[in-house]
């Protein structure tokens, strides 16, 4: 609604990352993180909106990169909601791969403005560009060529990134896409022979070429922070509400979270609120120490997505017939249906996983990969000697430690804590020693094979996102100050991270193509067996019933959502009912414990308050205060109803 636009512009939402001397709030990414973080359990719609300006677009761009006559005329207009922006990379055929795009410029003699000038003539047919339909700029990836060397010798400049005013003449914009009916703005952007001056590429002439270098750095940053944060939101919310609603909802005279079917997808949904809150933040911490993590974000926007996904399934199944009927009383619905466009976006999971994740890390975080290839494009044999014999010292190391502290299961390691998780920091260094002995030999025996071996990458993935994820748990607890009340959901979640590095390992060693490498690697890595097992099902009992009967890690696992006002259908009336029956609990023990003494006779439920009453098990305060939880939670889990004019004009 324009009201909403005109507030978020008003409070510079669009210019959350702008620096404030441009006007913007000059946030940092751990603050932008909870903004989004607490719009997405809002609305998925206003989320979006908010977070694609502030990640990998020309607002970014602009301020790392842009000249300064650039940042001075848009970044102020940015930031106060002047111009909306969008940024146009993806394409059909080529994805978010802007070295397969066919998007093209050549640099040419053309008019401007009444002016002969040199510029540049913009060929491009964009698809899935979010807010290009009301943008009034438009960030551009394209390949530029230089055929008759009007800038230098280069033909084939490289990719390259500008900022195009959306009147400029040729440009075709404004059409909608409906990416499942989540009604954020997002359509195509295209345009032939559009001729464009080169002071609108992003820094000028100087920044011809570099716009792949400006794409990574910038996506890094911007992946580490918008649909993480989408998706702890998510999450979040699916804690809150299954939390409550296993308290409120009734079957069988019973609340439905004691059952142990719903034990256990309760357990899965506060576990992964809590390990993956720790790895969003843990991300944005890097960002603001600034890093780039390239490997890092790729980490937490595909396994936080799927972690997503997984978690509101979860929540369905628990909601039931509550979860899957529209309207205002549904506080699930929206959130699953966007799911598949957090999991598709900036990357598609699918990908990330199998190719990007361990892809970009093995060539970027090994000691000497890296100064190999060097060596070897730079004829430097000196500089590959040295690297080469290295990276052989590298490996036997390995094969002592993997063996040796997997013999010890992890005892040789040294812990930065002495308390009873220091168990678990051990056993990270242990599978850490693992990864890279593994990783050694995966690419020592298929060398350039690896990339096209997209399942052992995957499962390489698989082992460095768990190391990291459980990683970031052991630094959540002890940065809050190992709180008790977390003790559970710490152990469910380090469990589970480790079973799966575990597991990830021994199927990349199961499926070497190379047997005879695999033999030797397997009592390396694990000489007395695969023996980590996930969470007990007494452990994810444990914390199912903390996350119903301790309101303290309820709120604190949920600390960063939106809860609206407790006369608000959905999760604002789910939390009053679920206050009123709590505070009622022990009255209506009481009735219960009457009735299965037949001390009421054989009444309905709805009558068994009453004769409690006239027997004088219950006091009248107490017949009032159980009423009112009833109504309460009769209230809190009806669901929505159109007339046959109001349903057909839904959406």
């Amino acid at each position: 609604p324009p009201a909403v636009w005109d507030f978020m512009k008003r409070q510079r939402f669009f210019g959350m990352i702008i620096p404030e001397a441009f006007g913007g709030m000059g946030f940092s990414a751990i603050a932008h993180s909870a903004v989004v973080t607490k719009l997405s359990s809002r609305s998925i719609t206003a989320a979006v909106t908010v977070m694609v300006p502030n990640s990998l677009g020309p607002g970014e761009l602009l301020v790392h990169y842009g000249t300064e006559e650039q940042r001075k005329h848009y970044l102020p207009r940015l930031a106060r909601g002047e111009d909306i922006p969008c940024f146009a990379l993806t394409e059909p055929g080529a994805g978010s791969d802007a070295a397969s795009g066919n998007s093209k410029g050549i640099v040419c003699k053309g008019k401007w403005k009444g002016q002969d000038i040199t510029g540049i003539r913009l060929t491009f047919n964009k698809r899935y560009i979010t807010l290009a339909p009301v943008a009034t700029v438009v960030g551009l990836a394209f390949r530029l060529y230089d055929p008759d060397h009007l800038l230098g010798k280069v033909e084939d400049i490289g990719i390259t990134c500008a900022l195009i005013p959306r009147d400029t003449p040729g440009i075709v914009i404004g059409n909608r896409h409906d990416p499942m009916g989540v009604p954020f703005q997002n359509g195509p952007v295209s345009g032939t022979d559009v001729f464009v001056p080169l002071d609108y590429v992003i820094g000028g002439q100087k920044g011809v070429g570099i716009g792949w270098r400006m794409l990574m750095e910038s996506l890094a940053a911007g992946r580490s922070v918008s649909l993480p944060s989408l998706s702890c939101g998510a999450s979040q919310l699916a804690t809150r509400v299954t939390g409550a609603y296993g308290t409120v909802r009734e079957q069988f005279n019973m609340q439905i979270g004691r059952f142990e079917g719903i034990e256990e997808a309760l357990a899965r949904i506060g576990g992964y609120a809590y390990f993956m809150n720790a790895a969003r933040v843990l991300t944005c911490g890097a960002v603001d120490a600034g890093a780039k993590p390239a490997v890092l974000s790729a980490i937490v926007k595909a396994y936080l997505t799927d972690g997503m996904r997984d978690r509101l399934n979860d929540a369905f199944d628990i909601q039931a017939g509550a979860a899957i009927c529209r309207g205002r009383r549904n506080i699930l619905g929206r959130g699953f249906i966007g799911v598949p466009i957090a999991i598709t976006v900036e990357g598609a999971n699918i990908l990330t996983r199998s190719l990007i994740v361990f892809g970009q890390g093995a060539i970027r975080c090994h000691p000497f990969v890296h100064d190999e290839m060097v060596a070897v494009a730079e004829n430097d044999l000196p500089g590959f000697d040295r690297a080469f014999f290295g990276h052989v010292g590298f490996v036997y190391k390995n094969m002592a430690r993997s063996f040796f502290l997997a013999l010890t299961g992890g005892m040789l390691a040294s812990a930065p804590v002495s308390d009873s998780t220091a168990g678990y920091f051990r056993a990270i260094t242990r599978y850490s020693a693992a990864f890279a002995l593994v990783t050694d030999i995966a690419l020592a025996t298929l060398g350039g094979a690896l990339k096209r071996r997209e399942k052992i990458s995957g499962r390489m993935a698989d082992a460095l996102a768990w190391m990291y994820i459980g990683a970031a748990s052991l630094k959540r607890f002890h940065d809050e100050g190992r709180p008790a009340r977390d003790r559970a959901v710490l152990d469910w979640s380090l469990q589970l991270a480790l079973w799966k590095v575990q597991e990830a390992l021994r199927g990349v060693i199961e499926n070497l193509p190379n047997r005879a490498a695999a033999a030797i690697l397997c009592p390396l890595v694990f000489p007395l067996g695969a023996r980590r097992r996930p969470p007990s099902d007494d452990l994810g009992a444990r914390l199912a019933r903390d996350l119903l009967d301790d309101k303290e890690l309820r709120l604190h696992l949920t600390s960063d959502i939106y809860v609206p006002k407790t006369d608000e259908p959905g999760l604002g009336k789910l939390e009053s009912a679920l206050d009123l029956v709590v505070a009622a609990q022990h009255v209506q023990n009481k009735v219960r414990e009457a009735a299965r003494a037949r001390r009421l006779g054989d009444l309905p439920r709805e009558k068994l308050a009453d004769e409690a009453l006239a027997q004088g098990v219950i006091t009248k305060d107490e017949h009032a205060r159980l009423a009112v939880a009833e109504k309460a939670r009769d209230e809190a889990i009806q669901v929505d109803a159109f007339d046959p004019g109001t349903y057909r004009a839904l959406k």
